[in-house]
């Protein structure tokens, strides 16, 4: 199906719970992280079960140390997820109102915007060019909208799926049976496997981890994947032959079978987010389908809104929420009213954590409150 197969009346209807996952997504960076640290550090040392449930928060919240798969892991591939279904949603509409050449102009427009962004979030280019980090969150979401958009603007879903098992099974076997210099072929560890050399030898500028970056070179190739995937999400989203309850259905069957085939294609190619490898998009991929079919049955099949008014609100301005959060930041803004002797005085009334539990509450107070007034003055940013 390409964007002109998709009915007019169908490309009209605005998918709600979108925006709600979005802000579900979102809220874990603006805060949510922080405050689930807050409450591990509070389980501590108050026997073994909250001492358990601290300890699983605490691992949960935090990326692996490299191979494996933590629910903070997910947080980054399904915000791109995401992007790949709004594709679905928002280009046809642009090229049935200004044309197919205006809209390929709009897409590199928006994703030079989006590259721009990631430039000024991680210092912009006030020091040396050896010290611009050239690469990041929002620079890879540029290069992968930009990419998936071109690709779903040009090809039927055969095409589609030919470009994503092209993109997942190159990257896999690149890093399979591409020679790394003095190390070899199929090696996958931390600084001796062909990404982390590429990124070390070509990639200019400051690299997040010195000699490697997570948001690296060869590692965007499967992370344009993980956009496909949320394409397809898309369409299924917008095929008029299903009913409601028939798409989620879909999605969330659609999410078991990616992770059965991600967890099977790890035993060979392990799951490692700081790789991007293939394994990695398919078991991301297979938890935001399900999450997706989820909030898509709750959200517009059951029509159940409410509850998701604070994620709409979020969702509706993650980037600039999320621009703003890394440039000013809501929790640090926090611990001006919450932070330094009452952050200690929560804590010694309460328990160790609580001054820290406290100012994030705040700061995502902040987010909401923000979020709610620029959503009902229908401010949104554009890019």
């Amino acid at each position: 199906m390409r964007y002109v197969e998709v009915p007019l009346d169908l490309q009209a209807r605005r998918v709600a719970s979108i925006d709600a996952l979005r802000g579900f997504n979102f809220i874990w960076i603006l805060g949510g992280e922080g405050l689930v640290l807050a409450l591990a550090e509070m389980c501590r040392d108050k026997g073994a079960a909250l001492g358990s449930v601290g300890t699983l928060l605490q691992t949960q919240i935090a990326h692996a140390p490299w191979e494996g798969f933590t629910f903070y892991d997910f947080v980054f591939p399904l915000f791109i997820f995401i992007t790949g279904v709004a594709i679905t949603l928002s280009l046809p509409r642009l090229v049935e109102r200004e044309g197919r050449a205006a809209a390929h102009v709009r897409i590199v427009r928006r994703a030079l915007v989006l590259y721009g962004l990631g430039l000024i979030y991680y210092g912009g280019i006030g020091e040396h060019w050896s010290d611009v980090r050239y690469v990041g969150v929002l620079q890879r979401i540029a290069v992968c909208y930009l990419a998936a958009s071109f690709l779903f603007l040009n090809l039927n879903w055969r095409g589609l799926a030919v470009a994503l098992m092209a993109l997942l099974g190159g990257y896999w076997g690149l890093m399979t049976f591409v020679p790394v210099p003095g190390v070899g072929v199929g090696s996958f560890a931390s600084g001796a496997n062909l990404a982390d050399w590429v990124d070390a030898h070509y990639l200019p500028g400051r690299l997040l981890d010195k000699t490697r970056d997570p948001e690296g070179l060869l590692s965007t190739l499967p992370a344009i994947g993980t956009c496909l995937i949320g394409v397809f999400a898309g369409l299924l989203l917008k095929d008029g032959r299903l009913t409601p309850a028939q798409k989620s259905l879909a999605l969330i069957a659609a999410g078991l079978v990616m992770l059965a085939a991600g967890y099977l294609w790890s035993l060979q190619f392990p799951i490692i987010k700081a790789l991007w490898t293939s394994s990695f998009v398919l078991v991301a991929g297979g938890y935001s389908a399900i999450l997706l079919g989820i909030f898509y049955q709750v959200v517009d099949a059951w029509d159940y809104k409410a509850w998701a008014v604070p994620f709409t609100w979020i969702g509706a301005n993650a980037i600039l929420l999320y621009f703003l959060n890394g440039i000013v930041g809501f929790e640090p803004i926090a611990r001006r009213f919450v932070g330094g002797d009452i952050g200690l005085w929560f804590d010694a009334i309460v328990t160790p954590g609580t001054g820290r539990l406290v100012s994030h509450l705040l700061g995502l107070f902040f987010v909401l409150a923000l979020a709610g007034y620029l959503y009902r003055r229908k401010i949104f940013l554009r890019v």
